[in-house]
C-alpha cells in the first residue's frame, strides 16, 4: 500500500559570522534549499567562552530554513564541513523539529533532497543532549537575561531584536504596560542545565520584573559546531 503521509520537517539554523552565513547561502542555493531568513544577532559569551565554543567575533548573522527532517543531518553535516565549524571564529549549527508546515511550503521542500530517496524520515535518531531556551524580554534587558542564565551554568547566548505586532487591545498583560521593542536570548543549554537556567532567568527577569520576560525551550534534534 503507497504511504501518502507527509514526511517531517525541522528547522535547521546556523549562528555564524556574516562572511560564513554568505557561504551557507550560497551552499543552501546548490542544495535547493529555497526558505530562507536572515537575522543580524549579536553574540553574549565572554571572551574565555567566545574562544572556547569558536565565536571571536560578537557580531553574528542568524542563517534559517525549513528542510525535511530526513535531509537535515545531511545539511548540517555539509555546514560542517564546508564552514569548518569546528574552527576558532566559526559558528553553530542545529536543526528544531517542527510540527506542522502549510501545503505550499511541503510542495516547495519536495525537491530537496530528491536525489536520495532511500534516506530515513521518522526515524531519524536524534542526537544531541542539548535544548534551546528563549527569553523573550523587553529591549535592554538581554544583559541581564545572560547575568542569570550564566550563573546558572550557561555558555553564552545570541540576541535578535524583535517588534511586537500585538493589537492596541493586547498592549497590557496581567495590567502590566508590554513594549514593543523586545529582545529575544537564544541559549543552546545541555539538557540537565535547562531547568536551573529557565528558573535563573524567570526569577530575574520573568513576567512579574521590569523585563517582562517570557522563557521557553524547544528541543534540539542535532548540533554542530560544540
Amino acid at each position: 500500500m503507497q504511504n501518502n503521509a507527509h514526511p517531517s520537517y525541522q528547522m535547521l539554523v546556523l549562528i555564524a559570522t556574516q562572511k560564513l552565513a554568505d557561504k551557507a547561502t550560497e551552499l543552501f542555493g546548490e542544495m535547493n534549499v529555497p526558505v530562507q531568513h536572515r537575522l543580524g544577532a549579536k553574540g553574549t559569551a565572554s571572551s574565555e567562552i567566545m574562544d572556547t565554543l569558536g565565536f571571536g567575533s560578537i557580531d553574528k548573522v542568524l542563517v534559517c530554513s525549513m528542510v525535511p527532517k530526513a535531509f537535515g543531518n545531511e545539511m548540517l553535516e555539509q555546514l560542517h564541513s564546508k564552514l569548518r565549524l569546528d574552527a576558532v571564529n566559526s559558528g553553530i549549527a542545529f536543526t528544531i523539529p517542527l510540527t506542522g508546515a502549510t501545503n505550499l511550503l511541503v510542495r516547495m521542500m519536495n525537491g530537496i533532497g530528491s536525489q536520495n530517496k532511500d534516506r530515513k524520515d521518522e526515524n531519524t535518531v536524534t542526537n544531541s543532549n542539548y535544548t534551546l531556551v528563549a527569553a523573550i524580554v523587553d529591549r535592554g534587558f538581554s544583559g541581564d537575561v545572560m547575568e542569570a542564565a550564566k550563573a546558572a551554568g550557561a555558555g553564552g547566548g545570541t540576541v535578535l531584536h524583535s517588534r511586537s505586532i500585538d493589537s492596541k487591545e493586547a498592549t497590557t498583560f496581567f495590567g502590566m504596560s508590554l513594549q514593543e521593542e523586545k529582545e529575544i536570548v537564544l541559549i543552546l543549554a545541555k539538557h540537565e542545565s535547562k531547568t536551573e537556567i529557565m528558573r535563573a532567568i524567570s526569577e530575574k527577569c520573568g513576567m512579574h520584573s521590569d523585563a517582562k520576560g517570557l522563557v521557553m525551550s524547544l528541543p534540539i534534534d542535532s548540533v554542530m559546531g560544540i
